[in-house]
């Protein structure tokens, strides 16, 4: 297991409360080599054109048929996909690990667009539970309002929903921004590892609850701190990503960032393993 290191110097991320933690021997942090790029897809990738737009109507497929029915146009280079008729289906636009423009023309059921890597996904309506969970990169967009579980795993890209979500949003995320222009519901950030969370309406109770590292940022009321969840101070580095983030997003135009409260990991729960020897000794 790598060790933790302290330092005094700080990057700009670090400032922002982002990789705070650094590690000795292995670690998460991949650098690669821009010469490399037809490296950076995935074997059977379609290359696609966004010019080249084509509709799709849902409404008698399940599931399994739509899915694969996008996948067949991606592979015909169509770089833009209309979905007719979601009708709230379940796992739809799941698993696209390639470049696309991706609309819904309704809403979606639960587990809607997860383990995507690369797609631009609008949604014209609603979605269920756990949402976009396990994104890679990208951007997911919500007209309206997202279910409980919102962005959980999400390891990179931008998720916004310009609506409320439900409960327990972005939990174990480790990467990524979650921006969401209404309120969250209770364990927004719950297990959060690395990334970013922005709500400018209310958030429920136990915020943070158990984040080892990552920075949420909350512009209402907040119903209480989670464990290990402390307020920090916000900085000129925050105003101003903050700011470019909310333009990009298309989101709280009119909203004053520096009014917003950060919530960092307090670190106490950082040395637990080290009482995971005496634990084992205990159970032996």
């Amino acid at each position: 297991m790598a060790n933790l290191k302290t330092t005094n110097k700080k990057t700009k991320a670090q400032s922002m409360g982002m990789h705070t933690e650094v590690l000795t021997g292995r670690t998460q942090q991949k650098f690669f080599n821009p010469d490399e790029g037809e490296n950076f897809f995935y074997f059977g990738a379609h290359d696609v054109d966004f010019n080249k737009r084509t509709e799709l109507d849902v409404k008698d497929l399940d599931c399994k048929q739509a899915n694969q029915k996008i996948d067949e146009l991606m592979s015909k280079g169509y770089g833009t996909i209309v979905i007719k008729n979601p009708q709230g289906k379940h796992s739809l636009g799941v698993g696209i690990l390639n470049k696309l423009n991706l609309i819904f023309e309704g809403s979606l059921g639960y587990f809607g667009v997860g383990s995507i890597d690369g797609p631009i996904v609008r949604v014209n309506g609603r979605v269920g539970w756990s949402c976009a969970e396990n994104m890679m990169a990208g951007k997911v967009v919500i007209e309206k309002n997202a279910g409980s579980c919102f962005g959980a795993a999400i390891r990179g890209g931008d998720l916004i929903c310009k609506g409320s979500v439900g409960a327990r949003t972005g939990i174990d995320q480790k990467g990524g921004s979650i921006i969401v222009g209404g309120d969250a519901g209770a364990f927004t950030g719950f297990m959060m590892q690395r990334g970013r969370i922005v709500i400018l309406g209310d958030v429920g109770i136990n915020l943070g609850d158990s984040m080892y590292d990552g920075t949420i940022y909350v512009g209402g009321k907040i119903g209480s701190f989670g464990s290990d969840a402390v307020e920090a101070p916000m900085t000129k580095n925050d105003i101003d990503w903050l700011t470019r983030k909310l333009k990009v997003a298309e989101i709280g135009n009119d909203f004053d960032v520096t009014k917003m409260t950060k919530i960092v990991a307090g670190k106490k729960l950082w040395n637990y393993d080290a009482l995971e020897p005496t634990e084992k000794k205990g159970a032996i």
